[in-house]
């Protein structure tokens, strides 16, 4: 399948506006994606058709969007192979998939002097859950270190897996660097010592084929608004074994069995985890993305991306003063960086005005920042309706930015 950039880009209405009469040039998408109209139309379609709460109702209306939002989630499980769709739990996105294993699973098998496995270049959401957790059972956090290229040592890692290590938690991907971890290999040294995995997906799932089945990880996470899709919504991927094992994280309708005054009996897998009315508009507009991912094929939109990649670095190298930070060999579309002494907040305020939208600061990553000794910096990532033309008035843009400062 041949890639077509300006179809895909007609796909996007957004790309069409004006930022300060300047085309927009969209190059924060490892904060959150732009939308197809595919998804778009399909959330427009539920509230003008099918509008009804799920699981509940036995009219026609309420049967269409059970069946709908239920086929959403077998194509969910389709989409990263995963054995099977009791397996698949929609939330509100990553972060809320992280503390619901941390909460739920977590405080069960974590006991006063074990520990958690973490990297140092975890995002926010993956790590104080964790801290959280620690405190509370009288544990103990451990982090993996990354080089100055953003890898991780996998010998180091395999020597950290001692025995009061009870679960291992890291990104797939680096929202700060664009590293790809080795998470195969990781995975397969953690289960040699029976120890658990729990992957953060949320910087994959656009960029990456994803097999739950071939990676063989005990819970993987993901947002839909990440990978073209709505917010608000996102998977949690746990074994089967796992999520019954697991006690409910919350409570109240849809995750029961059997309710009296004084007891109740809890709904199997995975609704015991879905409590209350969920994000049906969410979930088929995140089945919509995926169906637009495969039709544009995942192989083609890697290839895409990975050639952008280079061009765009190569012509940020060529600034004077810039300085990447994140330059491991297995890497997605993110570009961080900074130029010299100015502040990236100056220079993400200077895109701005010439219609580029990248992110500043320190992306949910400080403990990165840290290691760097910087307070951020600016992160140009790429989606696969960016474009070589558009890179070109970056780097001019960023050369502009730094002649202001200089």
């Amino acid at each position: 399948m041949a890639f077509d950039i300006n179809k895909v880009r007609a796909d996007f209405p957004i790309l069409s506006r004006k930022i300060y009469d300047k085309p927009l040039i969209y190059l924060d998408n490892a904060a959150t994606t732009q939308k197809p109209l595919a998804v778009i139309n399909r959330i427009s379609e539920y509230y003008t058709r099918e509008n009804c709460n799920i699981h509940r109702g036995v009219h026609l209306m309420s049967q269409e969007a059970t069946t709908a939002f239920e086929d959403t989630r077998e194509q969910v499980a389709g989409f990263i192979n995963a054995p099977s769709r009791e397996e698949i739990v929609f939330t509100k996105g990553t972060t809320e998939s992280i503390n619901l294993v941390a909460s739920a699973f977590g405080r069960k098998i974590l006991k006063k002097g074990d520990a958690v496995l973490v990297t140092g270049m975890e995002h926010h959401s993956n790590l104080v859950p964790w801290q959280l957790l620690c405190q509370e059972k009288e544990g103990s956090l451990k982090v993996l270190p990354f080089d100055e290229k953003g890898d991780v040592d996998i010998t180091v890692f395999e020597n950290m897996l001692s025995e009061d290590i009870k679960i291992v938690a890291l990104q797939h991907v680096s929202n700060a660097l664009g590293t790809i971890n080795p998470i195969k290999e990781m995975i397969s040294l953690a289960h040699k010592r029976d120890i658990p995995v729990l992957i953060d997906g949320a910087q994959a799932m656009s960029h990456l084929k994803v097999d739950i089945q071939d990676l063989d990880c005990d819970f993987y996470c993901f947002s839909g608004h990440k990978a073209y899709g709505p917010m608000g919504i996102g998977v949690l991927y746990g074994k089967k074994e796992h999520l019954e094992f697991m006690t409910p994280y919350q409570s109240g309708g849809q995750m029961v069995d059997r309710v009296s005054l004084y007891e109740t009996s809890f709904n199997e897998v995975p609704f015991k985890f879905e409590a209350g009315s969920p994000n049906v508009e969410g979930v088929l507009g995140m089945g919509a993305a995926l169906t637009y991912l495969e039709e544009t094929g995942m192989e083609e939109i890697m290839a895409y991306e990975d050639d952008l990649l280079d061009y765009a670095t190569q012509k940020i190298k060529t600034i004077e003063g810039i300085h990447l930070y994140g330059t491991a060999k297995a890497k997605i579309g993110v570009i961080s960086f900074n130029i010299g002494e100015i502040h990236p907040y100056d220079v993400g305020t200077i895109l701005d005005r010439l219609g580029i939208a990248v992110r500043t600061g320190h992306h949910c990553a400080q403990p990165v920042m840290d290691s760097f000794g910087i307070p951020g910096t600016v992160r140009a990532s790429i989606a696969l309706y960016n474009t070589k033309a558009e890179i070109d008035h970056l780097v001019e843009a960023l050369h502009q930015a730094k002649n202001m400062f200089t």
